[in-house]
């Protein structure tokens, strides 16, 4: 039985919950980072939207669940894993979307899930286009910096343009908009996530 199943069924997990159920799944620097990524912009967009925080960003923290120990069962897994523990089945929903058309048949419906699909990709460019920056920072970049690398596809080449793009015309956005505020979620905590210019100087 798992550690996390001990609170009733579908009570809805707090922050504290779905970062010990992360962290005993994922132990690569790297993936925490991304989690953390996402979860920071999933938290600035809800802000920004009026949404609920907490929820957003909960989602935003869990998505990748599964894809250190089960790669090639990305998603299927984190679903098993949610159930388990109890997990209500619109933040299943809403996880599972993040990968529709590539591991799901979950298309994201709601403003939530839209901007998970969106934003997941574009937090890896956008940490791959501070790396390089001289500065190795996040806190002095814009828009304008990410979207120089967008059309050189061998650059951050893992990275699905055409899911940010799909993304931003299900948000109706601007993609600039989107970026903008991305870097801003992500800079909140440049420090957690190594892009506040300390590896400049090592």
């Amino acid at each position: 039985m798992s550690i996390f199943n001990s609170f009733p069924a579908f009570m809805e997990p707090n922050r504290q919950q779905a970062f010990e159920l992360l962290l005993s799944y994922n132990k690569t620097s790297g993936l925490i980072k991304h989690a953390l990524a996402v979860e920071a912009t999933m938290r600035h967009f809800a802000r920004h939207f009026g949404e609920d925080e907490e929820l957003w960003g909960i989602i935003g923290l869990i998505h990748d669940l599964d894809y250190e120990k089960y790669p090639d069962q990305h998603c299927q897994m984190t679903e098993k894993i949610l159930r388990e523990n109890h997990w209500p089945e619109a933040h299943i929903r809403a996880v599972m979307s993040h990968a529709w058309e590539t591991c799901t048949e979950v298309k994201p419906e709601t403003l939530l899930e839209r901007t998970l699909y969106t934003i997941d990709e574009l937090t890896g460019l956008v940490t791959t286009s501070a790396l390089v920056r001289p500065s190795k920072s996040i806190l002095d970049m814009n828009a304008k910096s990410v979207k120089k690398k967008w059309n050189d596809k061998r650059f951050a080449a893992k990275i699905d343009r055409s899911v940010i793009e799909k993304g931003t015309q299900m948000m109706e956005m601007d993609l600039t908009e989107i970026i903008t505020l991305t870097i801003q979620g992500m800079a909140k905590i440049a420090d957690q996530l190594e892009l506040d210019g300390r590896l400049a100087q090592e």
